[in-house]
């Protein structure tokens, strides 16, 4: 499945499928800067976070040239493109979206689009996610623009291999710049709505939307929804609480003795 060519190649994604106008929208965005391979859901997995494929069989269907849908995860997408279909030739860049909706704030540990692009950095690949902040229409022109432009950027200069970047464009509007924001704070409220079904089970809804966001300077959800400016967001992999390991290098665990870091033996 090699193709010859001195281009950049460019892996596509997503999580809204193989079909979705904001797929189509990023393709034809950053065709002209490179060779071009997509391989995304082969149906919609919002919302499916970082959930890859352990214990069943993939499947992948070429839809076109350099053009696959696969049964799995957004997760699922990137490894096997990285894995299998591009393993002896792999991409200088992954771009995952456009997505239909709002990646912000708490939305990036849920977000199969952003988990698309996380799995190939963590595979060593540059990547960047990309998505509209509206619930429709969805124009994807401004955000088509944008992402064309930040990937042209991207490739002129060499790329940390785990170089992950989240942006979020405003929906309805032709954005007034952009902004190099941190990660925000926000809910959708907590509702959990019960029905019964016709043999008398009941069954829940969850999520909320009763939307509301902390108001932190720099943040891309001030960025976004109040300022209606480009918000990228560099993000990493560390997780670890480091103002937390001094405190609970205090606690004293009976039976058991502590060691080292922390000041521990």
């Amino acid at each position: 499945m090699t193709v010859s060519t001195s281009r950049p190649r460019i892996l596509v994604s997503n999580d809204d499928g193989y079909f979705s106008e904001g797929l189509q929208t990023l393709v034809e965005a950053v065709s002209p800067l490179g060779e071009v391979w997509v391989v995304a859901p082969d149906r919609e997995q919002s919302a499916a976070s970082h959930a890859i494929s352990l214990h069943r069989p993939l499947r992948i269907k070429e839809v076109r040239e350099r053009w696959f849908a696969v049964d799995g995860t957004p997760t699922d997408c990137s490894y096997l493109a990285v894995n299998h279909l591009l393993k002896d030739n792999r991409p200088q860049l992954m771009v995952s979206g456009i997505n239909h909706g709002a990646n912000l704030a708490d939305d990036i540990m849920y977000s199969g689009t952003v988990a698309a692009a996380m799995e190939a950095a963590f595979l060593g690949i540059p990547a960047i996610a990309f998505s509209l902040v509206t619930r429709g229409p969805f124009d994807f022109g401004p955000a088509g623009r944008f992402a064309r432009a930040l990937v042209t950027e991207a490739l002129s200069r060499p790329l940390p291999p785990r170089m992950l970047l989240n942006v979020n464009i405003p929906g309805g509007v032709e954005p007034d710049g952009y902004v190099i924001t941190r990660q925000g704070r926000h809910s959708y409220g907590s509702n959990v709505v019960e029905k019964e079904d016709p043999r008398g089970r009941k069954y829940y809804w969850i999520g909320g939307t009763e939307y509301a966001h902390d108001d932190i300077p720099g943040s891309d959800c001030n960025t976004v929804i109040d300022e209606k400016r480009v918000s990228v967001t560099p993000l990493h992999f560390e997780m670890t609480d480091h103002g937390r390991i001094p405190e609970l290098s205090g606690w004293n665990l009976q039976g058991f003795k502590r060691h080292g870091p922390g000041g521990g033996a």
